[in-house]
């Protein structure tokens, strides 16, 4: 694009940018790739416009980069992550941007009129620069997404492993669903917190929601009580079902060095005992 044209596209976008802005909406509506409510989209449209004039205005289009265009992606990056997090789809976020197009065409077809060149220079050059735009909130777009899944898989992660207080000094941590690596570290992590926090003896592990126990989830087993050990607490592993003894059996995994029991209570009377406690049923008077 000439230096010429550029500056002609940025006249045209600044004399009518109320016109401009006016389709641009109507087209966005009539699309319906719009969430906002009429003054929110009016507001980043016009916005968008502003800044888009003043970046062809004064830099370098074919690249669309340079400190020029800086305030244009910071706009695009804004409305990316606001569009992730309230669940638009990149095709949505994409649209505001492309969607400009025909607002733009219209309008350099009455203002360059006869003058076929120009005309074909203004769309080409206006076009190709939407499209790059347009493919970066995409992108954005996207790693935002990414960026709240896995933010999104990491809360879950520590919602599903609850470190409970059953008494002064015994703790309890039931385990719901497949134990890989990765929950592993959260499941470890939470409940060597929680050992400092309530200066806890014993940890109960509770596993009956575990569906299988195999090679690598006894070795997950085994690393956090070694971890607990560590802290000073020693640990307990109840809802040892017969499957899984079966299978601790066939797979020759030694868990010899940790109490086990079938259920959670046999494992809070251990505790009990342990901690030189009891507990006795009162008589109704």
């Amino acid at each position: 694009m000439s230096a010429t044209t550029e500056r002609r596209i940025a006249q045209i976008l600044t004399d009518n940018e109320s016109e401009i802005l006016a389709a641009w909406l109507k087209r966005q509506q009539e699309e319906g790739r719009t969430r906002y409510d009429d003054a929110e989209a009016r507001e980043k449209s016009a916005h968008f416009l502003k800044l888009f004039a003043a970046a062809v205005q004064h830099g370098n289009v074919e690249a669309a980069r340079g400190p020029e265009w800086q305030d244009m992606y910071d706009m695009l990056g804004d409305l990316s992550k606001s569009r992730a997090q309230l669940g638009f789809s990149p095709t949505e976020t994409a649209t505001f941007v492309f969607s400009l197009k025909q607002p733009l065409f219209d309008r350099f077809r009455r203002e360059f009129g006869s003058d076929a060149q120009g005309l074909a220079d203004a769309v080409w050059s206006s076009s190709t620069l939407l499209d790059k735009l347009g493919l970066y909130t995409t992108e954005l777009h996207q790693k935002r997404r990414e960026e709240v899944v896995i933010r999104q898989q990491q809360e879950l992660l520590e919602l599903s492993t609850p470190v409970v207080e059953l008494w002064d000094g015994i703790l309890a941590l039931p385990l719901i669903g497949t134990l890989d690596s990765a929950r592993t570290q959260v499941v470890m992590e939470n409940l060597l917190e929680r050992i400092v926090e309530t200066s806890a003896k014993i940890a109960i592990i509770e596993i009956t929601g575990v569906p299988t126990v195999d090679t690598l989830v006894a070795q997950h087993l085994l690393k956090t009580v070694a971890a607990a050990r560590l802290m000073g607490a020693d640990c307990i592993i109840s809802g040892i079902r017969p499957q899984i003894a079966q299978t601790i059996v066939h797979l020759g995994v030694d868990l010899g060095s940790v109490v086990t029991k079938a259920s959670l209570a046999d494992a809070f009377r251990v505790a009990l005992h342990r901690s030189n406690l009891t507990v006795t049923k009162v008589q109704a008077s």
